[in-house]
């Protein structure tokens, strides 16, 4: 299974994609949402796993827009931020999965259900 990250903390994404990998998942990762938005090439049955606080475009302007296609990914947001500002951030996607960081493997396990 193919798995986008979009995570600018480089150590963070580089946990993930050794985590996925260990999962058997393959991990394509991204620094900022406009390299993934104009790079990714999603298919039916891929997972985005997208950091909230990215600069630039944001990783809740990235879930809106994956949420807009006819065949959206599955989708985990992750956050270091407060559960407050994280209810705000997502407050518009209903059902969707959110990670606080620190992340582990048995969260991404659980949330991939």
């Amino acid at each position: 299974m193919v798995v986008h990250i979009i995570e600018d903390d480089e150590a963070v994404a580089d946990a993930l994609t050794i985590a996925l990998e260990l999962l058997n998942h393959c991990a394509k990762t991204y620094f900022d949402g406009e390299t993934f938005m104009a790079e990714a090439d999603l298919a039916s049955g891929h997972w985005v796993i997208v950091d909230l606080g990215l600069p630039g475009i944001s990783g809740a302007e990235i879930v809106r827009k994956l949420k807009s296609l006819a065949s959206p990914p599955r989708i985990i947001a992750i956050s270091g931020k407060s559960r407050t500002k994280i209810a705000r951030l997502v407050s518009e996607f209903e059902g969707l999965k959110v990670l606080r960081k620190p992340l582990s493997i048995d969260m991404l396990t659980a949330a991939m259900v």
